[in-house]
C-alpha cells in the first residue's frame, strides 16, 4: 500500500507545482475525466506509461523515470542526474530484431552505478519471468558476445528462431544453452544451439513498474 500512496504523492506534487485542481490537471494532460488519477490516489491503479507519456508532454521539465518509479528527483538538469540511457518504449522481444531501425526520443536517467555500463533501456512485456521482472518493467540492457555469458544470469538474446529474455544455463554439450523461464511452472525450458545465436543482450538493471 505504500508504494501506491507514493504513487499519488509524486502525482499531487506535479498538480500543485503546476497550481491547478485535479480535475483541472486530467482535462490539461489529456485525460477525459480526473476519475483516472483518483484511482491512484485511492491506491487502486499505479501510474501506467500512458498517464506518465501524458504528464512529461505538456511539462517536460518533469523526470519521467521519476514519476515512474520514484528513482532520482522531480526537477533536475541533465548534466546532475546521473547516467543518461536512451530508451525505446518498445516491447524487448518485438524491438531487439529491429534494433537498427528504431530510434530513441527519449533518455532516461539513473543514479546508480551499473546505468553506466548499460546501452539502452526497453520494456519488458512479457510473462516468462514472473515475479523478478514483471510485465511492464524497463529493462537496462548491454550488447555482449556470447561468449561473455555467465551462467544463471539474465540476458535477452535474438536468436535465428526466437527472441526472448531468460535465464541462461549450460545444456548437455558445449553447443548449447539451457533458457529458463523465472515463471518455471508455466513456461518450459528452451534449448538453443549456440550458433543460433545472433546477438546477446545483458540485464544490467530493471526497474519495476508499479502500473
Amino acid at each position: 500500500m505504500r508504494e501506491k500512496e507514493n504513487n499519488w504523492q509524486r502525482i499531487e506534487a506535479v498538480i500543485k507545482w503546476a497550481n491547478m485542481s485535479t480535475n483541472y490537471f486530467a482535462r490539461y494532460i489529456g485525460l477525459a475525466r480526473g476519475e483516472n488519477l483518483y484511482q491512484i490516489k485511492r491506491g487502486n491503479n499505479g501510474i501506467s506509461f500512458d498517464v506518465a507519456n501524458r504528464i512529461v508532454a505538456k511539462f517536460p521539465q518533469i523526470d519521467k523515470l521519476w514519476l515512474l518509479t520514484g528513482e532520482g528527483q522531480m526537477f533536475a538538469a541533465p548534466r546532475e542526474r546521473g547516467a543518461q540511457v536512451p530508451f525505446y518504449d518498445v516491447d524487448v522481444e518485438q524491438g531487439l530484431p529491429q534494433l537498427e531501425r528504431l530510434h530513441s526520443d527519449e533518455w532516461l536517467c539513473f543514479a546508480f552505478s551499473r546505468a553506466v555500463e548499460c546501452d539502452f533501456a526497453m520494456v519488458y512485456k512479457g510473462r516468462a519471468m514472473g515475479d523478478s521482472i514483471p510485465p511492464g518493467s524497463i529493462v537496462l540492457l548491454k550488447a555482449v558476445d556470447r561468449e561473455s555469458i555467465i551462467p544463471g544470469e539474465e540476458y535477452a538474446i535474438v536468436s535465428r528462431k526466437i527472441v526472448t529474455l531468460r535465464i541462461v544455463r549450460l545444456s548437455d554439450g558445449e553447443d548449447k544453452l539451457r533458457l529458463v523461464a523465472g515463471d518455471k511452472e508455466n513456461y518450459d525450458d528452451i534449448i538453443l544451439n549456440v550458433s543460433d545465436i545472433k546477438s546477446v543482450y545483458k540485464v544490467k538493471g530493471k526497474l519495476i513498474i508499479n502500473s
